[in-house]
């Protein structure tokens, strides 16, 4: 007998519940009075910039690998601080949790915190003392 795994990417239901996530989500962003500057300032094409953050998050959800970019590099010209990953968390929880179910919602949750954390360490580790 054999199991079949279910990868959260379709737990999830794959791109058609992803995409609208991240468009919910990345309206808070370019809307907040804190880090909507920051994005706006960086990103010039956002029907893009949603293409390639939902490329990452099918990839780190298990669906088909169609993300390998330059995460950090791209994270560390934002010069961001803790204060900005918080706002940047809160609202990515808040959206994840009006939109998906509470236990798929709390998993993609731990993967944007653990990301976050990646980044603030690698952020930390560049800057010069």
């Amino acid at each position: 007998m054999s199991e079949t795994i279910t990868s959260l990417y379709q737990r999830l239901g794959g791109d058609d519940t992803l995409r609208p996530l991240l468009q919910h989500f990345y309206s808070d962003v370019r809307q907040h009075d804190v880090i909507g500057p920051i994005f706006l300032g960086q990103v010039e094409d956002w029907p893009a910039h949603l293409e390639n953050i939902l490329g990452f998050w099918t990839t780190v959800t298990g669906g088909p690998i169609s993300y390998s970019g330059p995460m950090m590099v791209a994270h560390l010209k934002l010069h961001l601080k803790p204060e900005h990953f918080e706002i940047w968390l809160d609202l990515w929880r808040r959206q994840c949790r009006i939109r998906l179910e509470t236990q798929l919602a709390n998993e993609v949750i731990h993967i944007a915190e653990t990301m976050a954390d990646r980044l603030q360490g690698g952020a930390a580790m560049m800057m010069p003392s």
